[in-house]
């Protein structure tokens, strides 16, 4: 088996083999270790994900769950206790996978036996439409705690964040001195009491989405970002990913050529609001496509951010400084654009 970051069956956190000891006995399952398989699964930038299986009494039959052990310096973008209690009671509705147990470097929960979906499957106009789907029905979430946007506050927690651990020449480099002024802005700009608010993933992208092939259904997984937000900046981030293929030799690089365009939008969000019950016309489309657009400019911030903290605080093999600058350059590209700034 190949060994990836240290984390195979040899060298196992004691507190995991403890906890996979106990989820076995309860299961009627005998570990040998010797049969135990650990594969490290690609594409998360997070976190480090393995997915463990061992033989059990039944002939010819696996147990496999998937373990998640958690990346340094995370600590900045979330908190961990409410990301878990959303991951339970996300759970509880029935979303995702169920959380089978804790240890202090992570967690394990069920595997799925579906398909996680790759880049280009996110243009696939049924499985684009299952997504829309899907996403209006997380967004009807009735979860607990607060519901007001946590957006603007996440950007300037992660700036200042950001402030900190950066160089001079980071600082001056990505303009983060301008920034605290330019996320005031762009609330101002962008926000409307037109606009829906609802629990959203913030993170969706084609690594996070699965799809059974024999039913046709979709799950999304994976919930640290989650939280209240305008519905329309999920969707931006929806189609902001649909730039990026985590699963090539340069994984951090992004095609914006290949961001989708208006009508592609336009199909994706008629989907979304037919979905939801409702038979939009062409004017209830292009204004919610209109506020998609916009946030993707926090979107930018967002993920700039993200990857700059990253790079000084996770050591998962990606280039996030690179990935930062991609993001803040289309923020400053765009920005006059789509403001219809002169």
């Amino acid at each position: 088996m190949a060994v990836k970051n240290g984390f195979s069956e040899a060298n196992l956190p004691a507190e995991l083999i403890k906890l996979l000891f106990s989820l076995a006995s309860n299961w009627g399952d005998i570990i040998d270790f010797s049969k135990l398989k650990v594969d490290h699964l690609s594409g998360a930038m997070t976190n480090e994900v393995y997915r463990i299986s061992w033989p059990t009494k039944v002939e010819n039959s696996t147990r496999t769950v998937l373990v998640r052990i958690y990346g340094v310096g995370v600590e900045l973008f979330f908190n961990r206790d409410e990301e878990i209690r959303t991951f339970e009671c996300l759970s509880s509705h029935g979303y995702g996978p169920k959380l089978l147990g804790q240890f202090r470097e992570g967690r394990v929960e069920e595997f799925i036996h579906a398909r996680t979906l790759s880049a280009a499957d996110l243009r696939d106009p049924e499985i684009s439409t299952l997504i829309a789907v899907k996403m209006r029905e997380f967004h009807n979430l009735n979860m607990p705690g607060s519901k007001n946007v946590i957006l603007w506050d996440r950007l300037r927690n992660w700036l200042n964040e950001a402030k900190k651990l950066c160089t001079p020449e980071h600082v001056k480099e990505f303009n983060l001195d301008k920034l605290e002024n330019e996320i005031s802005l762009l609330k101002k700009a962008i926000s409307g009491k037109h606009q829906e608010i609802g629990f959203c993933h913030n993170d969706l992208q084609y690594g996070n989405v699965m799809i059974n092939e024999e039913t046709r259904s979709i799950t999304l997984i994976d919930y640290e970002y989650a939280s209240y937000n305008p519905v329309a900046y999920d969707l931006a981030n929806h189609f902001c990913e649909m730039a990026a293929n985590y699963h090539t030799e340069k994984p951090h690089i992004l095609d914006y050529n290949i961001y989708p365009g208006l009508d592609e939008r336009k199909a994706f969000i008629r989907q979304y609001l037919i979905s939801a019950g409702r038979q939009p016309n062409d004017t209830d489309v292009e204004q919610f496509a209109d506020d998609v657009e916009k946030y993707t400019l926090a979107n930018h911030i967002f993920w700039g951010l993200w990857g700059l903290i990253s790079a000084y605080v996770n050591n998962i093999e990606f280039d996030y400084m690179e990935y930062a600058r991609q993001r803040f350059a289309q923020y400053w590209l765009k920005k006059a654009q789509i403001l219809n700034e002169k």
